[in-house]
Order: structure tokens, then C-alpha cells, then sequence
């Protein structure tokens, strides 16, 4: 017998699927490129590794802001 989560995986629409792939893949780039501008090692792995769609990246891009911005022009 199926668990729940593996019956809802494999009904789910296509196109609700892709959104979702979608979605995660742009956070996780983003969230990514930045933990790698800031030299961030230990976020940059835990990033990579763990998957949430989108919930962990965007936690980790709101808390990075302000660090992000006050390096400026100067990561470049």
C-alpha cells in the first residue's frame, strides 16, 4: 500500500509539477549566487543540499539582504 505522499507525487498535474521546479530552481540559483558573492561556504552547501521549493532559499536571501547591500558595487 502507498503512502499518501507517493500517491499525491505521481497524481500531481504535470504543469503544477513544473511550476514547482521551476519556482525552486530560480530561488535556489539566486540564493546560490549570492551565498557565493558573499563567500558564504557553509550556506552555500546547505543550500545546495537541501530542498524546500523555495522556502529556505528565501529565508536565506531575506536575511542576507542587508549584508548584500551594504557590500554594494564592492563584490564586483
Amino acid at each position: 500500500m502507498d503512502s499518501y505522499l507517493g500517491n499525491s507525487l505521481t497524481n500531481m498535474d504535470p504543469w503544477i509539477f513544473g511550476l514547482l521546479v521551476v519556482w525552486s530552481i530560480i530561488w535556489k540559483g539566486w540564493a546560490l549566487w549570492r551565498a557565493a558573492r558573499l563567500k558564504y561556504t557553509g550556506w552555500y552547501i546547505a543550500l545546495l543540499i537541501i530542498n524546500t521549493v523555495g522556502i529556505f532559499e528565501i529565508v536565506f536571501l531575506l536575511v542576507t539582504n542587508k549584508k548584500y547591500s551594504e557590500m554594494g558595487s564592492g563584490i564586483r
